[in-house]
């Protein structure tokens, strides 16, 4: 019996003094060494990847895309369109975020995408203006329209063909935070014109600002849209 006590104490002793260790190094050590080496190393990464404006605010993260709209004239109307504001850079669409019913006191952008086929709402394999309302045929079109509309000034164009895949298609997540550069060099001139400056001092702004293939092979050339209104908005000011 008494040996069987004395046992039992000494597993039940073992097993606390290994939970005190372990709660030592997987709770403490590691936590602090992976975050010591993350900071020493990857500080801008391990800390959101934080974008700064020239004051050295916080504005964002490059990881995460925003949008660019004007202040809507009921916020408390769900149904009210947000209508984007023109002199800055605009994202790609996020038609796949849809409302926050998550937590109605704070508006959290909620990730995630349309789930619809490419071909979903084409008439005779495509996408026209006859598609059904509510389609994502429906929506590209209603899109492309808008993207020739808002980006056409007195002295320039924009034709049907120049309007890329991006400018009308949200991403998977709906949060993507860059856009092509073929996307970013048509939203030039009404950029300029919006903001009073030169075609030239816009177009530069977007080839400072367009990163190309990781390792010049993977991947796609891209613009990061909240790095180049920050640089825009420093531009303005200037």
């Amino acid at each position: 019996m008494n040996n069987s006590v004395s046992n039992t104490a000494r597993l039940i002793g073992a097993g606390l003094r290994a939970l005190l260790v372990l709660t030592v190094i997987c709770g403490v050590i590691y936590p602090l060494a992976v975050t010591g080496i993350a900071q020493a190393l990857f500080n801008d990464k391990a800390n959101g990847s934080e974008i700064k404006d020239k004051s050295g605010q916080v504005v964002g993260s490059s990881l995460i895309g925003q949008t660019y709209n004007l202040p809507k004239q009921n916020p408390d109307d769900p149904e009210e369109a947000a209508k984007p504001d023109l002199k800055w850079f605009q994202p790609r669409p996020s038609n796949g975020l849809g409302s926050n019913s998550v937590n109605t006191q704070y508006s959290l952008i909620l990730s995630g995408a349309t789930n619809r086929s490419a071909d979903n709402g084409a008439v005779n394999g495509q996408c026209t203006k006859d598609a059904e309302e509510g389609t994502l045929c429906a929506q590209v079109v209603a899109a492309k329209e808008a993207v020739i509309a808002d980006n056409s000034t007195a002295g320039h164009t924009v034709k049907p063909e120049d309007v890329p895949a991006d400018a009308v298609t949200s991403s998977g997540s709906g949060l993507d935070p860059n856009i092509s550069p073929a996307y970013a060099e048509l939203q030039v001139h009404r950029v300029a014109e919006q903001n009073k400056l030169d075609v030239k001092q816009v177009e530069k702004l977007v080839a400072d600002h367009t990163t190309g293939r990781t390792l010049g092979f993977m991947g796609e050339p891209r613009v990061n849209v909240l790095e180049l209104n920050t640089a825009l908005k420093a531009l303005t000011k200037n």
